[in-house]
């Protein structure tokens, strides 16, 4: 059996991610802590709505297991 090992987000800490949730929902914020099951949370975060508006939702939690894409918007 295979070991599942935790996505190192060390890296990622205080840099700007950008992310893409299952049912469609697009963010970006600043990554401030997470847990070894990819909870993530972030803050200053703004959620891209399918009409191209912006709502700014400061911080927010991330459920790891909703998670399709996460990708960095900033030098690691």
């Amino acid at each position: 059996m295979n070991k599942a090992y935790p996505l190192e987000l060390k890296e990622f800490m205080d840099k700007k991610l950008s992310w893409k949730l299952n049912g469609g929902r697009h963010g970006q914020g600043i990554l401030c802590g997470f847990d070894p099951f990819m909870n993530l949370v972030t803050d200053e975060c703004v959620e891209m709505a399918k009409s191209g508006q912006q709502n700014n939702t400061g911080m927010v939690v991330i459920q790891g297991k909703r998670m399709i894409m996460l990708e960095a918007l900033e030098r690691v």
